[in-house]
């Protein structure tokens, strides 16, 4: 491989799999994907961190290299391989709630937030592959904000599903 690839070519699978995979698991799936639960307070403007970390980070990778003469190529290359993997497994798993409407097969047995854990993964292994102090600090912006929109849809969960979901939350973590 080329010491000069465009990290460009990093951003194909998350769109593949994020609108491509969703949309052929169904339209509804893709509509629910698109969906933000209802935000107050603090969580307003970590949703606008939320977005324009999300959007800063995919301008990022047009602009920056894959390094690969880096020691933390291959490790890069695993994180990104199982984030994709892993957002891959939760976007299956998110397209087939159960019959109440909730997501608790699959990956979400394990993480109320799979398709978050692997984000985060998928992003981290960017970071390691261009080797860029940028992404770096977009991730981490990425990640906080991230991390209230979790908050706001587990509150939106809770009114939607009641104690049923109070239940998933004691047996099931927020992240891993």
């Amino acid at each position: 491989m080329s010491d000069n690839v465009s990290a460009f070519l990093l951003i194909i699978p998350i769109i593949l799999l994020r609108y491509g995979l969703l949309g052929l698991l169904g339209k509804e799936a893709l509509k629910r994907a698109g969906f933000f639960a209802p935000l107050s307070g603090n969580e307003k403007t970590a949703y606008i961190i939320y977005q324009l970390a999300t959007a800063l980070i995919l301008i990022c990778l047009v602009f920056v290299k894959i390094n690969t003469d880096s020691v933390w190529f291959y490790a890069g290359l695993i994180i990104f391989c199982l984030g994709t993997v892993l957002y891959a497994a939760s976007i299956i798993n998110y397209a087939k709630p159960g019959g109440n409407g909730m997501n608790t097969g699959g990956l979400y047995r394990i993480s109320r937030n799979p398709m978050y854990v692997a984000y985060f993964l998928y992003f981290l292994g960017c970071v390691f592959l261009t080797c860029s102090w940028v992404l770096l600090a977009l991730l981490i912006a990425y990640q906080i904000s991230s991390h209230w929109i979790v908050l706001s849809e587990e509150r939106w969960c809770i009114q939607q599903f009641g104690d049923e979901y109070l239940e998933y939350m004691k047996k099931v973590r927020r992240y891993f």
